[in-house]
């Protein structure tokens, strides 16, 4: 089976958010794309099956299946234009989001997702000692979203790992705004055996909700802080998030399984 390994949010290779693309004829046992995920061990893993005009998108973590991963589908759609579907300029995920469209526009692979529904959270004593510094303020979509005033903060943070397993939320998303950028940001998911995400689409369909109510603009350009770093370009649309990006292929392989 046919496996490719891509660099998402980026334009070289070694940055942005690995993911491993496996597009295949048919499902394989749920039991065995775990066990491919988990020798991966990136954050993402990804299976894809065409099913009439569009593909049936699925995104696995080392933790088990979750409901939304950017990343791994913009890494998917970019395999499918380069390898798959030559012709096409826009295709269709069938995904447990509902159905998900990437588009080619020029040099960036651009995506429409949900917005998450932010819920203003208070500030606790366990978010500041998990987290090793004190937000500003707090909300709760899936995730967890604290806000800080100073980018240098969002950098240095080196959260405790076992203690961000007792605050509410999926994955931990920081954030502040930017010198060069709207925003900067930085993404934990230790409940999905995930230290840090390198960059988080799914994370920013928290993030830029936010910036684009407190800048007050529907555009949004965003850098995930990760060592990796990426670049995210935003759009806010109703309660779509549009995220735009580039992709690298660092590699393609036979998996015998």
């Amino acid at each position: 089976m046919k496996q490719y390994v891509v660099d998402a949010f980026t334009d070289e290779v070694f940055y942005g958010n690995q993911a491993a693309i496996c597009i295949m004829d048919q499902w394989l046992p749920e039991s065995l794309m775990m066990n491919i995920t988990r020798e991966n061990n990136f954050s993402e893993t990804a299976f894809a099956v065409k099913e009439s005009d569009k593909y049936h998108l699925r995104w696995f973590t080392p933790g088990g299946e979750i409901d939304l991963c950017g990343h791994a589908t913009l890494a998917c759609a970019y395999v499918l234009f380069r390898f798959y579907i030559h012709d096409k300029d826009e295709v269709v995920f069938s995904t447990l989001s509902g159905d998900l469209t990437v588009s080619k526009r020029g040099e960036l692979l651009e995506m429409e997702f949900p917005a998450y529904h932010l819920k203003s959270v208070p500030v606790t004593e366990a978010m500041s000692e998990a987290i090793g510094a004190v937000p500003s303020e707090a909300y709760l979509g899936r995730d967890l979203l604290c806000v800080f005033d100073d980018e240098d903060i969002v950098r240095s943070l080196e959260p405790n790992m076992e203690k961000l397993l007792n605050l509410d939320g999926l994955l931990l998303q920081v954030t502040a705004p930017g010198k060069e950028t709207d925003c900067v940001s930085r993404s934990f998911a230790p409940k999905l055996n995930v230290t840090e995400d390198p960059v988080c689409g799914s994370g920013h369909c928290h993030i830029v909700p936010y910036w684009a109510d407190k800048l007050e603009k529907e555009n949004i350009v965003a850098y995930q802080a990760s060592k990796r770093g990426g670049m995210l370009y935003c759009k806010m649309s109703g309660d779509r998030v549009i995220l735009a990006g580039k992709a690298a292929l660092f590699s393609e392989c036979e998996l015998y399984i």
